[in-house]
């Protein structure tokens, strides 16, 4: 972890050196100043934990250290952070605007999800060439969402390791509960999410119930279940059979067997994500979407709404990542379950959308005549009366 922390000082713009003000100056805080002294890069000094005691003579004892006064901060209280923010702002405002572009840059963002210790910071890692994440052999290493900008094969894009999801009544700790929370808002703002699973414990509860958030949120997706070059040939079928029975409902997504840690496969669930991501944002004329319909339509015709055979009369494209179709007709209030998993599977068969969900919505249009009756002519008047004789005659 130390090597990692030098390692992300050297790539910063600014580093911001943190003190403990209760203990004092020691020899270690000399050791450490000199070291990033060396890195040639801006260092703002911060004497922390300053509440309760005389933060001026506190923070005044660091200027041994040859950096400058520390600014006195209580981080626990939030005391001195927004002299920070003004401090960094004015100091440093091209590193703050460099940074907004590279972000804005970013290109697609891949978010790597699932429960603690799968195996998703080594992924990254893996990904990456490098040691860049955390990694240690239990679970809760990663605690918050880390963004990593990478380039694959000319596309820009980030990478975004998230912490393990519990179950939410085994997440106890305020951390814990945060860190979900944030990998929650990480697959908002993802295009595309891998389910990293851990091949050695199978598909649990867990998993489904995560993967059903991630379908709620209409993300593309690729499956990854990781340690598979530690399995047996039996547990990797029964694995197999995990996946066709509890995570049918995602059948949609293409499945990888790999292993992080020795880089089989690796790259295989980045070209499928790729993959998922141009599909889930492909655009589909109206012409081309209505001769789909007719096709669709011919081969099974809607099924009848209270004695009434529905029609599906036009559709049309609503959004794009995930795909939505908008399907106007005439039925109350909307084809069965089947009929629209059938025409999801046939819009996803003919249109090549692998790997992301498909939203189908269904719009009936208002009738002009409903509650009006005709006026009839003269005419029309003296005909109605001739047969209403003629069939009281008979």
């Amino acid at each position: 972890t130390t090597r990692q922390s030098f390692r992300a000082a050297a790539e910063a713009d600014v580093i911001l050196f943190l003190l403990d003000a209760r203990q004092g100056i020691n020899a270690e805080d000399h050791r450490l100043a000199n070291a990033l002294r060396r890195l040639g890069k801006p260092i703002v000094p911060l004497a922390n934990k300053t509440d309760g005691i005389d933060a001026t003579a506190a923070a005044a004892e660091f200027s041994a250290l040859g950096l400058g006064t520390p600014l006195a901060i209580a981080a626990a209280h939030g005391r001195g952070l927004g002299a920070l923010s003004s401090l960094l702002a004015a100091r440093f405002p091209a590193a703050r605007r460099t940074r907004a572009e590279g972000v804005a840059a970013a290109g697609m963002v891949l978010a790597v999800v699932g429960r603690p210790n799968t195996g998703k910071s080594t992924y990254i890692n893996r990904l990456l060439g490098e040691e860049r994440l955390v990694v240690l052999d239990r679970p809760g290493t990663t605690r918050d969402s880390v963004s990593i900008p990478f380039r694959y094969e000319g596309t820009d894009m980030t990478l975004v390791d998230t912490a393990g999801v519990r179950r939410r009544g085994r997440a106890r700790e305020p951390v814990e509960k945060f860190s979900v929370v944030k990998t929650l808002q990480a697959v908002e703002r993802a295009n595309v999410v891998v389910l990293m699973l851990d091949g050695k414990e199978g598909v649990v509860e867990q998993d489904a119930a995560l993967l059903g958030l991630i379908l709620q949120r209409g993300r593309a997706l690729v499956i990854a279940v990781n340690k598979w070059d530690k399995l047996p040939a039996r547990q990797r079928e029964t694995v197999k059979q995990q996946l066709r029975r509890k995570l049918a409902f995602a059948d949609f997504a293409r499945a990888h067997f790999i292993s992080a840690l020795h880089g089989s496969g690796v790259f295989a669930v980045l070209d499928s994500a790729a993959a998922a991501y141009h599909a889930a944002c492909r655009h589909f004329t109206t012409p081309e979407l209505n001769r789909l319909l007719g096709d669709i339509t011919a081969a099974r015709r809607p099924p009848s709404m209270r004695g009434r055979a529905g029609k599906l009369r036009y559709i049309h494209q609503g959004g794009r990542n995930p795909p939505r179709f908008i399907i106007h007709g005439s039925f109350a209030p909307a084809p069965a379950d089947n009929y629209r998993r059938y025409l999801i599977n046939r819009l996803r068969k003919v249109l090549r959308l692998d790997g992301t969900p498909i939203q189908v919505e269904f719009k009936v249009g208002d009738n002009p005549y409903r509650g009006r009756k005709n006026k009839l002519t003269p005419r029309q008047e003296k005909k109605r009366a001739r047969v209403r004789g003629h069939r009281r005659g008979r």
